[in-house]
């Protein structure tokens, strides 16, 4: 969490590849969502991944009047990310698809679906759980910039490897970021960390020159923050060739500070992908973000930290707290009250501001679900309503 007061520390962030274990699993299990959502607005899915030396296993609760050829769409989630090659331990030809799927808990349905007292006909929340959003100035997307910084990387990363442009890279890559802090304002990239899978037969020195010159350079050069100064890793370890899967095993739900604010914000601990909106572990995380984003956007404070508690079946939540870190124009008490004025908090609320039974989600899970264009809880079309409590 961000300090309030302080003269000058260094805050660091950590990014990963979509070819990363975690991030493959990340990507097929909200393929499977989307596929559901596809053809059924009413699926429940809470799919999980997991993924070792030639083996995908996916699992989990789904309900849904559709068909999924779970085969098929792995296959294609895997190829899209570049397993394409026997040598990288993972190969979306040969690899086995194991499919240990079925059906959501009654228990858990009749909560989302209230039938019996004072919320009878609404929608409750799918499960309990505190969820947080943030936003600041620090960057255009009001986002912390060592988490921007970091996954911007490895999506530079990914267009080359993808062109072929550096013909040594395989799918798997970890990148790091920290800045020095002045007051609170990024003032310069102390170090960079960039691990990036290859080919046996490129040396070091290739690898490092590549890095350096077509990813870290293009990247951090026109933030203004990156100089000579700079300490840059390129491979600590001196050699990745073993990576992705084969390297280490994989999972649904593993990297959820990636997945965030990279650590710059708290986190309630629930994972998004695989899980449809109805879990507000995911659709609560959402509107956090889009109420933080909206409040920084409308000048109500310069950073912007929600949380928002549910209770399983309950349909509005039990607390709201907002924390501006000192920067509020108005009291933080005062900013609570105009967001549960101004913001449906309730599951069916937030599903249907955010339009959130789309096959959006596999677009979310590689390079973090906040602070890029394309999704709804990032669009800033509350600010003139906000702007009048100033």
């Amino acid at each position: 969490m961000q300090r309030k007061n302080n003269k000058s520390h260094l805050f660091t962030s950590e990014s990963v590849s979509e070819g990363h274990p975690d991030k493959l699993c990340d990507q097929i299990s909200d393929a499977v969502l989307d596929a559901c959502l596809r053809d059924d607005l009413n699926s429940r899915v809470a799919c999980e991944t997991f993924t070792t030396t030639g083996m995908v296993l996916v699992g989990g609760e789904i309900t849904t009047e559709t068909y999924v050829f779970l085969q098929k769409l792995v296959r294609k989630v895997v190829e899209e990310i570049g397993y394409t090659d026997p040598d990288y331990g993972l190969d979306f030809q040969s690899m086995a698809v194991l499919n240990t799927i079925h059906t959501q808990s009654p228990d858990i349905s009749q909560g989302i679906a209230i039938k019996e007292g004072v919320n009878k006909g609404l929608q409750g929340a799918g499960d309990q759980g505190m969820m947080f959003g943030y936003a600041c100035d620090e960057t255009p997307e009001l986002m912390p910039a060592p988490i921007m910084f970091s996954h911007k990387l490895l999506k530079r990363a990914a267009v080359l490897r993808k062109k072929k442009e550096i013909g040594w890279m395989r799918p798997d890559a970890k990148s790091q970021v920290t800045l020095r802090y002045d007051n609170g304002t990024p003032v310069h990239v102390e170090t960079v960390v960039i691990s990036h899978q290859h080919n046996p037969n490129v040396s070091q020195e290739e690898i490092r020159e590549s890095l350096i010159e077509q990813v870290v350079k293009p990247i951090l050069e026109p933030t203004g923050l990156f100089n000579e100064k700079t300490r840059i890793f390129t491979n600590p370890t001196g050699r990745f060739v073993i990576g992705g899967p084969q390297g280490d095993s994989g999972l649904t739900g593993r990297k959820i500070i990636v997945d965030t604010y990279g650590g710059m914000g708290r986190h309630g601990g629930g994972a998004f992908s695989g899980k449809d909106p109805s879990k507000v572990d995911r659709s609560g995380a959402y509107m956090a973000r889009y109420i933080a984003k909206n409040l920084v956007a409308a000048g109500l404070c310069r950073r912007c930290e929600i949380e928002i508690a549910y209770a399983i079946g309950i349909p509005e939540p039990i607390s709201v707290l907002v924390e501006s870190f000192g920067t509020g124009k108005i009291p933080d008490n005062r900013i609570e009250e105009i967001v549960i004025k101004e913001f449906d908090l309730t599951p069916a609320g937030i599903i249907d501001n955010l339009n959130l039974l789309n096959p959006i989600y596999q677009k979310t899970a590689a390079y973090g679900h906040f602070g890029r264009e394309g999704f709804s809880w990032e669009e800033c079309n509350k600010v003139e309503t906000l702007k009048k409590y100033l």
